[in-house]
C-alpha cells in the first residue's frame, strides 16, 4: 500500500472513528433480534461478500499456496476471537463498560508493536497509551455501577488481546499479501465458522427479520466491517500501529453519544473529563521526541 497525506489519513481516520463508533449502539440494538453468534456470523459473511466483488477481478494477486496461513491467521484473531467474543460479551456488560475494556487494545498495540516491530517506545508515548486508556474508563465508569459479570470482563479483554495481537501480525505480514484479499478472505473464513458455530448452538428461526435489524445487518456489514477493516489496515499500514491504535480511543466517545441522541442512554458529566485525556493521549502518542530525547534514549 502507498503511504497517505495527512488530508487522506485525516479524513479516513475520522470515517473510521465514525462507523466503528456507531458500530456498538447498532449492534445493541441488532443484538435484540438475533442470537449472538449468529449475529456474528452473518455480518462479516455478508461483509466477506461484499468485498469479494471488489477481490474477484485481482485473483492473480491472492498467492493462496504462499500465504494462506497469514490468511487463516487474520482471520482467526480479527474476527473470529475479536467479532465472536465481543458479540457475545456485549450480552454481558452495559455496550460503554464493555467497549473501555476492549480499548485496551490501543494500549496492548502499543507494547506489541514495541517488541514484534521495533516501533519506538518512550515516556511519553507510554504516558499517552495510559491516559487513552484511563479517558475510556472514566467515559464508560457509568457501567460500572451494580454487579459487573466476570464473564463479560473475561470476553471483552479476550477481544482486545485478540484485536491487539491481530493488527500487529497483519501490520508485520502486510507486505506479502494484497489487503483487499487479506480483508476479504479473513471476513468470509471467520464469517462462516461463525455461521457453523451459530447454527449447530443458536437457531435461526429466533431471528426476527424485521426492517431495523435487515438495516443494521446492512449498515455494519458494509460500512463497519467490509470498508471499516480496509481503510484500519490502510492507516496501519502508513503510519506506526501504535499511533493510528491510539485514535480508537476516540470510538467509545462516538457510540456514547450515538447512544444518548438516539437511544435516550444517559450523558453524564465524566465525559467531559474523559474527553479531555483522550485527546491529551492522542497528541502525546503522536508527538514525535527531538532526535537528541531519542539518541539519548
Amino acid at each position: 500500500m502507498g503511504k497517505l497525506s495527512r488530508t487522506q489519513t485525516i479524513i479516513l481516520t475520522i470515517f473510521l472513528v465514525t462507523v466503528w463508533g456507531v458500530n456498538w449502539p447498532l449492534s445493541k440494538i441488532a443484538l435484540t433480534y438475533t442470537p449472538p453468534v449468529l449475529f456474528s456470523g452473518l455480518r462479516t459473511l455478508l461483509g466477506g461478500l461484499f468485498l469479494l466483488v471488489v477481490a474477484l477481478p485481482r485473483y492473480k494477486q491472492l498467492h493462496f499456496k504462499e500465504t494462506w496461513s497469514i490468511y487463516l491467521l487474520s482471520a482467526l484473531f480479527n474476527v473470529v476471537l475479536y467479532y465472536g467474543l465481543q458479540t457475545i460479551g456485549l450480552n454481558y456488560l452495559p455496550a460503554g463498560l464493555f467497549s473501555a475494556i476492549v480499548f485496551l487494545q490501543p494500549v496492548l498495540v502499543g507494547i506489541f508493536s514495541w517488541i514484534w516491530l521495533g516501533e519506538s517506545m518512550y515516556g511519553l508515548k507510554i504516558v499517552g497509551l495510559i491516559l487513552g486508556f484511563s479517558g475510556v474508563g472514566i467515559i464508560s465508569s457509568g457501567g460500572l455501577s451494580g454487579h459487573i459479570s466476570m464473564t463479560g470482563i473475561v470476553l471483552a479483554l479476550g477481544s482486545a488481546l485478540s484485536w491487539a495481537i491481530g493488527t500487529v501480525y497483519v501490520k508485520k505480514k502486510s507486505t506479502r499479501v494484497d489487503p483487499i484479499w487479506l480483508v476479504t478472505f479473513q471476513l468470509i473464513a471467520g464469517g462462516l465458522f461463525m455461521s457453523l458455530v451459530g447454527s449447530s448452538v443458536e437457531s435461526w428461526s429466533a431471528i426476527v427479520w424485521k426492517p431495523v435489524f435487515v438495516l443494521c445487518l446492512l449498515f455494519i456489514s458494509l460500512f463497519v466491517i467490509a470498508i471499516g477493516w480496509l481503510v484500519f489496515y490502510k492507516l496501519i499500514d502508513s503510519g506506526e500501529a501504535s499511533k493510528v491504535a491510539s485514535y480508537t480511543f476516540l470510538i467509545p466517545i462516538v457510540a456514547i453519544l450515538i447512544g444518548s441522541l438516539f437511544l435516550h442512554e444517559p450523558l453524564t458529566f465524566t465525559l467531559l473529563s474523559g474527553l479531555v485525556l483522550i485527546l491529551i493521549s492522542i497528541y502525546f502518542v503522536n508527538r514525535t521526541p527531538n532526535k537528541l530525547y531519542l539518541k539519548n534514549k
